[in-house]
């Protein structure tokens, strides 16, 4: 019981918070108090699908953070203008994720001009021909497509990226997934496959990456204002019979923070993705970060 008692005493003082009263403040409590705007200081990233929606906002995020980012997108006029925006620290390169070997370039590129790569984010994704939701006419090719562009991407991120992480152990990967990868959009079908797939690959390659101190992670957001949802749900209103009125009004609505039929802005998620690239998330692996102000759980109540 004496022992017990010392050994308690020997650990309280091992692990007592140590403070600072250094001007700077870097200790205090056993807490850095470090500006949170550089939290990303001398990182490299590459992001796929960075010249517009979250692909642009979590550029941004990053430069602000104190990275150096890699745009890499397909839409090249507006990728360089996003890249000149940011400023010196981001570049623009064109890559089509369809196409593994423009995927490796983008990774050489960024190794080749910062002599390293930290984080590679795979955000990259279309939202696929409509309708989708018809079981009995399923476009096999249009599946085809969506899982070109949205799933194996992923996978090419994790063996590139991996490629020129692991022989410094030290990297994160992330993949945007979406909430539809979670509770499936009948209206959004295919779609709903593809994103599930790449939350299924990042569980995966958790365990495999860990091996060579390398972490993935996804990201699923939620409805998310970005041109590529204002653009399409039109289009589905228009030729899928299973988009909800709710859908609509979500996108049509400015839904208030919390509320579970908000519809978030790019910058949620990317605040989202800084947190999982720093150094804080550095013992989360594998995992899916559902950003949706508790949709998913919503709904998946109501069904039961």
């Amino acid at each position: 019981m004496f022992r017990a008692a010392q050994l308690l005493r020997e650990t309280k003082r091992a692990v007592a918070p140590r403070t600072s009263s250094s001007p700077a403040g870097l200790i205090v409590s056993g807490f850095s108090t470090a500006s949170n705007f550089q939290r990303l200081a001398g990182k490299v990233a590459v992001i796929t699908g960075a010249a517009s929606g979250i692909g642009r906002a979590t550029a941004a995020e990053f430069v602000k953070n104190g990275a150096k980012v890699i745009i890499a997108d397909i839409q090249d006029d507006l990728g360089r203008s996003v890249a000149s925006e940011l400023g010196p620290d981001a570049a623009y390169t064109r890559c089509d994720v369809a196409d593994e070997a423009q995927v490796a370039a983008a990774v050489d590129l960024a190794v080749g001009r910062h002599g390293r790569l930290d984080i590679f984010y795979s955000n990259a994704g279309i939202g696929g021909r409509y309708p989708q939701d018809d079981a009995v006419s399923v476009d096999l090719d249009n599946f085809d497509g969506l899982m070109a562009v949205n799933a194996r991407p992923a996978l090419a991120a994790v063996k590139h990226a991996a490629r020129a992480m692991a022989p410094r152990r030290s990297g994160c990967i992330l993949c945007t997934a979406s909430g539809a990868g979670v509770v499936p959009i009948p209206a959004l079908a295919m779609y709903s496959v593809s994103k599930a797939t790449v939350i299924a690959i990042v569980r995966a390659m958790a365990e495999p990456l860990a091996r060579h101190g390398l972490r993935v992670n996804a990201i699923s957001p939620g409805p998310t204002r970005t041109p590529m949802l204002l653009r399409e749900i039109p289009l589905m209103a228009e030729q899928s019979p299973g988009l909800s009125g709710e859908l609509k009004r979500m996108v049509e609505d400015d839904g208030a923070a919390g509320d579970a039929a908000a519809v978030l802005e790019p910058e949620d998620i990317a605040r989202a993705a800084l947190y999982l690239a720093s150094d804080e998330a550095r013992f989360v692996n594998g995992h899916n970060v559902v950003v949706d102000a508790g949709y998913s759980v919503h709904k998946g109540a109501e069904a039961r």
